[in-house]
C-alpha cells in the first residue's frame, strides 16, 4: 500500500515538473470572440479586380480544455466564390486547439478541397515530448514525428506571431517560427521591412510591412513572394497580404473584424 502510495506521488510530481517545460507567452493581441474577415482577389493589369473568394479566421468563444489546459479554438476558412467555382473550386476548413499559456497547439485539424484535391488529416502535439501524431483520415494511416521545441502549426503560428515584440525592429530583421506541416518541421521567418500606411476600402491605415517566408516548390519559386501588411498597434491583425503573378497582383484584404482585444489605433480615416 506504502508503495502504491509513493508511485502515485512521483507520477503526479513528474507530471507536475514536466507541465513546467511549457513556456509562457503573455499574449495581449487577441482575445475569444475575435472575428477576422478578408476578400480575395486578382487585382489583373488588363481587367482590374476580380473577385474570386473569402478568407476568415475566427476565435471561438469556448474554451476547450486539453490535457487539462484552457485553450484557444481557431478556425480558418476559405472558399471560392462566384465564377470560379466553375473551374477550381476551394472549400477549405483548418482548426487548432492553441495552448492559452503556452500559445503552441495541441490539436490541428485540416480539411481541404481544391479542385476536387483532397486532404484529411489530424495531427496530435506532444508539446512535453516534442512529438507530433498525424492521422491520415483518407487511408486510417498514422505516424509520429520528433518537433521542435514549441512547434506551431500553420494557423496557430499566426496567432504566435501577433504576440511577438516589434518595438524595437529593423529593417532586415529576421522573426524565424518553426511549424509542423505534411510529416515535416520547417522554419518561417518574417523579414521586416519598415512602416507604411496604406488606403483600402475599409479606410487608411498605419502599418508594419513585413516579407512572410514560404516553402519553395511547383507554386512559389521565391522564397519571399508575398508582402503582408499588419495593423501597427496591440492587436497586430494582417489588414493586407499581396503576391505578384504573371498578369497582376493576388490580394487578401480584410473587409471585417470584430470582437479585437484592443482598440484599432491604427485607422486614421
Amino acid at each position: 500500500m506504502k508503495k502504491s502510495i509513493l508511485t502515485v506521488a512521483i507520477i503526479l510530481i513528474g507530471s507536475y515538473l514536466q507541465a513546467q517545460t511549457l513556456r509562457s507567452v503573455t499574449n495581449t493581441a487577441f482575445k475569444r470572440g475575435e472575428l477576422l474577415l478578408y476578400k480575395v482577389y486578382y487585382d489583373a493589369i488588363l481587367t482590374g479586380k476580380v473577385n474570386a473568394g473569402e478568407a476568415q479566421l475566427e476565435v471561438k468563444n469556448e474554451n476547450t480544455p486539453v490535457k487539462g489546459r484552457s485553450t484557444y479554438h481557431v478556425v480558418g476558412l476559405g472558399l471560392t466564390k462566384g465564377a470560379f467555382n466553375l473551374f477550381f473550386k476551394v472549400v477549405d476548413r483548418y482548426e487548432t486547439y492553441i495552448d492559452e499559456d503556452a500559445l503552441v497547439p495541441w490539436v490541428f485539424i485540416r480539411r481541404v478541397n481544391e479542385g476536387g484535391y483532397k486532404i484529411s488529416q489530424d495531427v496530435t502535439f506532444n508539446q512535453f515530448k516534442n512529438l507530433a501524431i498525424q492521422t491520415n483520415n483518407k487511408n486510417s494511416t498514422s505516424k509520429t514525428t520528433a518537433v521542435d521545441e514549441n512547434i506551431q502549426d500553420i494557423i496557430s503560428s499566426f496567432y504566435y506571431a501577433r504576440n511577438l515584440d516589434f518595438s524595437d525592429a529593423t529593417i532586415g530583421k529576421e522573426y524565424p517560427i518553426p511549424f509542423f506541416l505534411d510529416d515535416s518541421v520547417y522554419t518561417s521567418k518574417i523579414v521586416y521591412e519598415g512602416k507604411e500606411t496604406i488606403t483600402i476600402d475599409m479606410g487608411t491605415y498605419k502599418c508594419l510591412k513585413f516579407k512572410p517566408m514560404v516553402a519553395t516548390g511547383s507554386v512559389f519559386k521565391d522564397p519571399y513572394p508575398m508582402t503582408l501588411w499588419i495593423s501597427d498597434d496591440a492587436n497586430h491583425i494582417p489588414i493586407l497580404a499581396e503576391s505578384a503573378v504573371i498578369v497582376g497582383k493576388v490580394k487578401l484584404e480584410i473587409i471585417k473584424y470584430t470582437g479585437l482585444a484592443n482598440t484599432l489605433t491604427s485607422k486614421t480615416q
